[in-house]
C-alpha cells in the first residue's frame, strides 16, 4: 500500500503540466444550410498540446477525425439515426521546405500547405461548411439534433518507435460528444 502511494506521488510530480490542461472539446457549433444541404461549422479547441506539437514539427503524421450524426428525435420511441458522416484533418510537416502539409476528407476539398503552423494547426481544427446531409432527406417541422466529436487518430510510428517514443500515448484525445437540438 506504501508503495502504490509513493508511486502515485512519483507519477504526479513528473508528469508534464500539459497532463492538467485543459481537455479537447467542440465549440462553435453552427448549423445552417443551403436550398440542398445542412451545412455544419465547428471548431475543436485544446487539441494542441506541446508533444503533439513536437511531434508533428518532427514529421510524424497526425489526423483528426470528426465524428457527426444527425438523428430524428420520435416521441414514445427510439432516436433515429438519419444520417452519419467521419471527415479526417491529417497534417504533416515537411523539414526540408519547410512547410505544413494539410489533407482533408470533405467536400473534395483540396489539400493545403501553410508556412505558418498557427495556421495549418487552424485548419486541422475547424470544420467550414461542411455539406453534411441533402435536406430532401430530412422532414419539415421535425426535431432534430446533431452530436458531434472529435478525436485523434492512434499514431502508428515505424519500425516499433512507439517503444522509443512512449509520449505519443499521453496526447490521445477523443472530445466528450456535443449536441445541438434544432427544427428543420
Amino acid at each position: 500500500m506504501r508503495i502504490c502511494k509513493i508511486f502515485i506521488v512519483l507519477c504526479l510530480l513528473f508528469l508534464p503540466a500539459e497532463a492538467f490542461a485543459a481537455e479537447a472539446k467542440v465549440t462553435d457549433l453552427i448549423i445552417t444550410n443551403t436550398s440542398e444541404n445542412l451545412l455544419v461549422y465547428l471548431k475543436v479547441e485544446n487539441c494542441f498540446k506541446r508533444d503533439m506539437e513536437e511531434a508533428i514539427l518532427a514529421g510524424i503524421p497526425t489526423t483528426f477525425t470528426f465524428v457527426l450524426e444527425l438523428q430524428r428525435e420520435r416521441h414514445h420511441w427510439f432516436d433515429k439515426k438519419e444520417s452519419f458522416l467521419e471527415v479526417k484533418h491529417t497534417i504533416k510537416y515537411d523539414n526540408i521546405k519547410k512547410i505544413f502539409y494539410v489533407v482533408f476528407t470533405e467536400n473534395d476539398r483540396k489539400p493545403e500547405q501553410f508556412k505558418e503552423f498557427s495556421k495549418a494547426k487552424i485548419a486541422m481544427s475547424e470544420l467550414n461548411g461542411i455539406a453534411f446531409t441533402p435536406l430532401r432527406q430530412m422532414t419539415k417541422g421535425d426535431r432534430y439534433y446533431l452530436r458531434v466529436k472529435a478525436k485523434l487518430e492512434e499514431v502508428r510510428l515505424p519500425l516499433h518507435l512507439e517503444y522509443v517514443f512512449f509520449f505519443v500515448s499521453l496526447w490521445d484525445f477523443e472530445t466528450d460528444w456535443f449536441r445541438q437540438e434544432f427544427v428543420y
